[in-house]
């Protein structure tokens, strides 16, 4: 990976080249940001950069050693840390699951979380980085350097480290080996263990522009430059929700189906049919309950939006916003933030590893008494 492979982000690769060229790499380097904007990328372009035995023109190669053997994410210097389940292992490590990685890095650069369930058969499992993974790194990174000046540690979620695993982790980062440097890649900075991102230098990446993002997806899908600036723009500076959004998923369909038969059922007062939609939720894993709950609070929002009567704020597909013309009307200022409130708790609950049935029929009891306030 180039840093001429990654679209925008000019100043974050100029801070990145500049480290690396005046060999003032931080021991810990946090890359954090939206998820879909590119940060793995620029997390292995910095790696390669570092590594590459004939830098040009401020980026690597492409042709050395080094860089052919991180195109194929095959570099002996270069470590890949990810989220797992168990699996079947008794001690899970990310070299478990090195083949689904590599697959994942061809398939989806911009780190496609559930691409990445799908590819480890995650199910109802949550995956996470183990204590087990933690002790392999500290047996890897004791031994020096094979080829390059330095081994790089490639850290993809580290707010996914289980806490004992972290607390090893921040042992490595505090006395770290002399030739040992770690990337992290984080969706959500905030979630990482204070000690660990405190002992970090942190460099932020912000959502993408429209412009680049349309640009890329008239350049790699052959759109037209007006419906990819109407992708690029419902978007919010994800280039992976960008790709996503070309075609409306299976799962997207069943999401807005269910988030319908709750709206209507809720509005009915029809508890048995509300009390068989949430075992229908409640069979799915934690992660896709999650996934469902983020969305119904999206379309809460853009319904509430729809009632200002200024279409060009509104993101919503054909399918929902043919449904939102009629629903819309339900939402407004004497609900909208009890609603959104409920469906955040109930996010949180879930991640908690509440009872999803109780959760999720609450929710639905709730939204009866709020649909006619």
């Amino acid at each position: 990976m180039k840093f001429s492979d990654i679209p925008g982000h000019q100043s974050v690769k100029e801070r990145l080249r500049s480290m690396a060229d005046n060999d003032r790499i931080p021991h810990a380097l946090l890359i954090e940001g939206p998820s879909g904007t590119g940060k793995m990328m620029l997390a292995r372009a910095m790696a390669q950069y570092i590594h590459c035995e004939n830098r040009n023109g401020g980026d690597s190669c492409g042709e050395c050693p080094a860089c052919i053997q991180h195109r194929s994410i095959n570099h002996i210097d270069t470590i890949y840390s990810f989220p797992i389940v168990k699996g079947g292992h008794e001690n899970p490590v990310s070299d478990d699951y090195m083949d689904q990685w590599r697959r994942m890095s061809e398939d989806s650069p911009y780190m496609d979380f559930l691409h990445w369930l799908s590819l480890i058969q995650a199910g109802n499992s949550q995956p996470q980085i183990f204590v087990s993974e933690a002790d392999s790194l500290i047996h890897k990174l004791s031994f020096t350097a094979h080829k390059a000046k330095y081994k790089i540690v490639i850290m993809w979620l580290p707010e996914r480290l289980k806490t004992e695993a972290a607390n090893k982790m921040l042992k490595l980062i505090e006395e770290p080996f002399h030739d040992t440097l770690f990337i992290l890649v984080s969706n959500d900075a905030k979630k990482i263990l204070p000690t660990i991102y405190s002992r970090t230098q942190r460099i932020i990446v912000h959502r993408l522009p429209d412009e680049i993002v349309a640009n890329r997806l008239v350049e790699t899908k052959g759109l037209s430059m007006a419906d990819a600036m109407a992708i690029a723009h419902n978007a919010d500076g994800s280039m992976l929700a960008a790709e996503t959004a070309l075609s409306f998923s299976k799962e997207e369909k069943q999401f807005l189906e269910l988030f319908m038969a709750l709206m209507r059922k809720a509005y009915q007062n029809q508890m048995a049919d509300l009390k068989e939609w949430t075992v229908t939720i409640s069979a799915f894993g934690r992660e896709t309950i999650i996934r469902f709950l983020n969305y119904c609070l999206r379309l809460v929002r853009e319904n509430f939006i729809m009632n200002l009567n200024v279409p060009q704020l509104n993101y919503l597909n054909s399918a929902e916003a043919a449904f939102s013309s009629k629903f819309s009307r339900f939402i407004n200022e004497r609900n909208v933030e009890r609603i959104s409130q409920e469906f955040d708790s109930a996010i949180t609950d879930i991640a908690g590893n509440a009872n999803p049935k109780l959760v999720l029929f609450d929710l639905a009891v709730r939204m009866c008494i709020y649909l006619k306030a």
